[in-house]
């Protein structure tokens, strides 16, 4: 999916190389990034196993300059070509503007072609892309193999829908950038159809406007023409316009319909008992002044009280004289 940021006036494009394994699709990049004018390309970064196969993908942004007053920009993206790497394939997929298939020339890999072919066009599917709609080339790379298959046995296995085709030995570097130059025609030509009729729409007006502009002084500097010395024969009489017709009478008004009765009286509402007088209050007894003092004196002296007798009873205060229930009956 084209992504234009109309702030900073570009237009980023997504391309991605697809293909079986050790097909080639690693390999165009590195060549793409080795003819490329460094001001022009990104860094190039890639992701391989022991075998020198690409795990993940490939990735490396290159500006084209100016087209149509808006900086280009291609991002490059290749997926891995092994069937249990499918999920990643569908990922990078995503939002792609333009795919570059690379086939294998070799005999025995024509399965693997036409597996990597189906796949693809199952993954775009997925996503509601018609292969047949989505800008599409074929590179058919390794043609310097011995034995390699031609470009009509290629073309009927691989290229069901006729898309454009380039031969290329990638490791050579030979129509690499041939087949880059392809896809890229048909992503612009693409971004130009999605958006030059908004143009296209508004160049005839703005072509009219000059035009309108220029014609209006040459009226105004046209001389007058000189009176003719033919009187002119007087227009004829119009007819005069037929009476209107009459229009029908209205239709009588309705009968007055008869008065409703008036409605019965209303009950008058029962008087509301009188209030009854709210009792008057009772007035408070007055508190008697002292009362409290006379209650505390009155626990003061049972404490002391308590307090001797025990201190008699239990002798707590030495030479006092016993208790008179303890002291003994003289005999």
């Amino acid at each position: 999916m084209v992504q234009i940021n109309f702030a900073r006036r570009e237009v980023n494009c997504k391309i991605v190389f697809y293909g079986p394994g050790l097909s080639g699709k690693t390999t165009n990049l590195e060549i793409i990034h080795k003819k490329v004018p460094d001001t022009a390309r990104g860094n190039l970064t890639s992701i391989a196993t022991e075998q020198d196969r690409t795990l993940f993908f490939d990735f490396m942004p290159l500006d084209l300059g100016q087209v149509a007053g808006m900086k280009t920009k291609l991002f490059l993206y290749t997926v891995p070509g092994q069937v249990y790497y499918d999920s990643t394939r569908k990922l990078v997929l995503q939002g792609a503007d333009g795919v570059s298939f690379i086939a294998d020339s070799d005999p025995n890999r024509m399965n693997d072609n036409i597996e990597s072919f189906k796949n693809l066009e199952r993954n775009l599917k997925d996503y509601g892309v018609d292969i047949r709609k989505i800008p599409l080339v074929i590179q058919y790379n390794k043609r310097d193999l011995p034995g390699a298959l031609s470009v009509a046995e290629l073309n009927a296995k691989i290229n069901p829908i006729g898309a454009p085709v380039f031969e290329a030995v990638a490791v050579k570097g030979e129509g690499v950038m041939q087949t880059l130059k392809g896809i890229s025609k048909l992503v612009v030509d693409r971004l130009n159809e999605e958006y030059a009729p908004v143009k296209s729409a508004a160049a005839p007006a703005a072509a009219a406007a000059p035009a309108a502009r220029a014609a209006a002084p040459a009226a105004a500097a046209a001389p007058p023409r000189p009176p003719s010395a033919v009187t002119p024969a007087p227009a004829a009489a119009r007819p005069a316009p037929p009476p209107p017709a009459a229009r029908p009478a209205p239709p009588p008004p309705p009968a007055a319909r008869p008065a409703p009765p008036p409605p019965p009286p209303a009950a008058r509402p029962a008087p509301a008992p009188a209030p009854r007088p709210a009792p008057a209050p009772v007035a408070a007894a007055p508190e008697k002044k002292g009362g409290g003092k006379g209650v505390l004196i009155f626990i003061i002296l049972l404490l002391l009280i308590g307090g001797g007798v025990a201190a008699w009873h239990f002798k707590l205060i030495p030479n006092l004289p016993p208790p008179p229930w303890q002291q003994q009956a003289p005999k």
